[in-house]
């Protein structure tokens, strides 16, 4: 089931643009939600909840979802140049 997402690196900001994320990923594997669930050790409902977006999701749960999907998250702090951040 591990694999490289195709659609590269993509920035999320909010609980929604993560749940989208899981389910195209899901879906790009041919993957069930009930599947990835069994997978993942987590109730059907939370796959339901966390793909569309419900922010109390927890965070333990969600990354067994990415890891499984063969997805990860990288945290960038704003000193990064990442052209958010004036110079002076």
């Amino acid at each position: 089931m591990y694999g490289i997402f195709p659609i590269g690196n993509m920035n999320t900001n909010n609980p929604e643009q993560l749940g989208a994320a899981i389910r195209a990923r899901r879906r790009q594997l041919n993957v069930t939600q009930k599947d990835l669930a069994m997978t993942c050790g987590t109730g059907l409902r939370f796959i339901i909840d966390l793909e569309k977006g419900k922010p109390t999701c927890q965070i333990g749960k969600t990354l067994q979802v990415l890891h499984a999907l063969g997805l990860k998250i990288q945290i960038v702090s704003p000193e990064v140049d990442t052209g958010l951040v004036e110079k002076p």
